[in-house]
């Protein structure tokens, strides 16, 4: 396996497309193309308290900084990393007495990190951040606003004893911030818990079905091959889910990238008929599949609302319903449906309800693997909590199949030391054991089974939230 840096890529003018990276050598799957560590990056506001400030791993007890008592970390080890970092902004704290938002805090690290080392090329960096995009002359009015009170606000927090910078240059890093934010996630990569700057990743150009991935593992990003890439192909990844129509992408892509994409998934609608597809057999009319996109659409909204007042009982009544009336008219791959099968089995494991979960999730699983890439990363998680909900339902052949799917679609999007694959290698081992000893005696099976969930019950699934799983860029919706 290829363990990348930054000779394995050149910057080049792409068609169209303004610069884009290239690799310099030929990649296979799974091949680390280079790994990043961020320019800078924060805390998101509302976790401050529960992630450390320099790993971003979450935990239960975490030390805070003496001084502006707002810095939290791990350890001596993580405060000590930290203190480059955070000397600047612990006395501007103090000095503005209140903790300014995660954009501001973001733009001030930057900004005292370009007063240390110049505005020139840091080390393994191919491009400045004076060079990155910041796309402000693209803002609409809306954004304007929300800029000016940024702005405003970061001239108050920012010291009078730090370089001053001009108001374009300020105005160009939060721009930048707003559209090359990369989403943190912790250590386990289930919940987004910072945001920060990658210049390297940013020259990435985007592509709906793209040739890389890129993952956040213990301290910095890894730019991943999905599949064979041939010496100077240009290396994309993918900065919104592929499951939307293409035109709904495209619209998703303008408004937070201002960018019109040209991919050739969006260009010829590739996948869009599955993504719409009805029954074939007997074909409902245009007006009945129209009347049924009406109430999926409400029916997802009535969802979203006792969702967030934690009303999981009258979800899944909303679900069962909803795709009972789906039956009849939509396929199997369709978009609607598949939002309703990943909603229901959510809810359903969540409430312990694995084995009318575990219908929802093998329906669901079959669905994405018709439409995503075969490597996609957001497929690996989903084969991965189907085959859990399966193996708790008892249903061990199919429950250890999807984790061993699951397992060799992690390996390559996020490696064998991420800790998903890690977790997943043991359950993989554990499933794999209980398969043989299902073989051999379905009886004892049972018994020991019984015995070990009574003294034990397994993981419980998270209470299913209605954040979607974390975007990988960072994007004010």
């Amino acid at each position: 396996m290829t363990i990348g840096s930054m000779e394995n890529v050149e910057v080049f003018t792409s068609e169209g497309k303004g610069r884009g990276l290239k690799a310099t050598k030929e990649f296979w799957a799974a091949d680390v193309i280079f790994a990043e560590r961020a320019y800078s990056a924060v805390v998101f506001d509302s976790l401050i308290n529960f992630v450390c400030h320099t790993c971003f791993k979450r935990q239960e007890k975490l030390h805070r900084c003496g001084q502006c008592k707002f810095a939290h970390y791990c350890d001596r080890t993580c405060q000590k990393d930290a203190w480059l970092n955070h000397k600047n902004e612990c006395a501007a704290i103090k000095r503005y007495g209140k903790v300014p938002n995660e954009n501001i805090r973001l733009a001030a690290r930057i900004m005292w990190r370009v007063e240390r080392e110049g505005t020139g090329l840091t080390e393994g960096c191919l491009v400045s951040v004076d060079d990155l995009q910041n796309h402000v002359e693209h803002f609409g009015e809306e954004e304007q606003k929300e800029l000016r009170v940024d702005v405003d606000t970061f001239l108050q927090y920012w010291p009078p004893q730090s370089q001053q910078f001009s108001m374009q240059y300020i105005s160009h890093i939060f721009g930048v911030i707003n559209c090359n934010g990369f989403t943190l996630s912790d250590q386990r990569g289930l919940q987004a818990v910072g945001v920060g700057i990658f210049p390297n990743l940013g020259l990435v150009n985007h592509d709906c079905w793209p040739n890389c991935t890129v993952i956040f593992n213990n301290g910095k990003i890894e730019l991943r091959a999905l599949g064979k890439i041939s010496e100077g192909e240009e290396l994309t990844v993918s900065y919104i889910d592929f499951l939307h129509l293409s035109e709904e992408r495209r619209r998703q892509l303008k408004k937070q990238y201002y960018f019109d994409c040209s991919c050739e998934h969006c260009q010829k609608g590739l996948k869009d008929d599955l993504f719409l597809a009805a029954k074939e057999d007997p074909k409902p009319s245009q007006e009945v599949v129209k009347e049924m996109i009406q109430f999926s659409k409400d029916t997802l909204e009535k969802i979203d609302k006792a969702r967030s007042e934690g009303l999981y009982h009258e979800v899944v009544k909303l679900c069962r319903e909803c795709l009972e009336k789906q039956e009849p008219v939509f396929a199997d791959t369709n978009l609607y449906v598949l939002r309703l099968l990943s909603i229901a089995s959510e809810v359903l494991s969540y409430l312990q309800a694995y084995e009318e979960a575990s219908h929802y999730a093998r329906r669901m699983v079959d669905g994405y693997m018709k439409l995503y890439h075969h490597n996609n990363a957001q497929l690996g998680m989903a084969v991965m909590r189907a085959g859990l909900t399966n193996w708790h339902a008892g249903h061990i052949e199919v429950g250890h199949g999807m984790i061993c799917k699951a397992y060799a679609i992690l390996l390559v999007t996020h490696g064998p030391s991420h800790p998903i694959t890690k977790d997943l290698e043991a359950m993989r081992m554990q499933t794999e054991m209980e398969l043989r000893m299902f073989r051999q005696n379905e009886f004892m099976y049972h018994k020991m089974r019984e015995a070990a969930l009574n003294n034990q019950p397994m993981q419980v699934m998270a209470e299913p939230s209605n954040e979607p799983a974390p975007a990988l860029f960072h994007k004010k919706q």
